[in-house]
């Protein structure tokens, strides 16, 4: 019960606003629990955690970049890097997030150099969820996005979406991994 009950969040998540995943979980404390019990179990089984890919990227670059984590989840980016790490997402799995739709996050504009969607890209409005990033990140800030391919009906079209939001893509990696 518990895959299936995942399952179904999963898509409601898909399939709804960020505004109205944020009144899914505030009406269903347990969906959310739910939800990331069944995340790190489907995560458990792939061969590679993308979030991991993040964090030897970020260890690699200055401690003095300020990172904003966008469905930051259980905070695992936060607790890995030397960074100043802003986490946010829908209910707090730790003490370090900031609980907020991810459309509307309490940061300044040009305030973080870089923003990061792990497997969060969720929501039929991503084009206000990443104006939002657009916005907190500084001139030639960095936007990481690490997604699942079948996340996009063509990976092209989001990426042309993207240069309209003003994003350059530097780096592309597609793994099956």
């Amino acid at each position: 019960l518990l895959a299936a009950r995942f399952r179904y969040i999963n898509q409601q998540l898909y399939t709804s606003t960020s505004r109205e995943a944020a009144r899914l979980f505030e009406s269903d404390p347990e969906a959310f629990e739910i939800y990331h019990r069944g995340f790190a179990q489907q995560v458990g089984r792939w061969p590679e955690n993308p979030v991991h890919r993040i964090i030897r990227y970020l260890r690699r670059r200055p401690a003095s970049l300020v990172v904003a984590d966008f469905g930051c989840g259980d905070c695992k980016i936060a607790s890995s890097v030397r960074n100043k790490v802003h986490s946010f997402d829908l209910v707090p799995l730790s003490p370090l997030v900031t609980v907020c739709d991810m459309a509307k996050v309490p940061l300044a504009a040009e305030s973080v150099d870089i923003a990061v969607f792990c497997l969060a890209l969720m929501g039929t409005n991503l084009q206000e969820i990443l104006e939002e990033a657009n916005r907190v990140l500084k001139p030639g800030g960095t936007l990481m996005v690490a997604e699942v391919a079948s996340r996009f009906e063509d990976t092209r079209a989001f990426l042309n979406a993207m240069a309209q939001l003003g994003f350059k893509s530097v780096s592309k990696v597609c793994t099956s991994s």
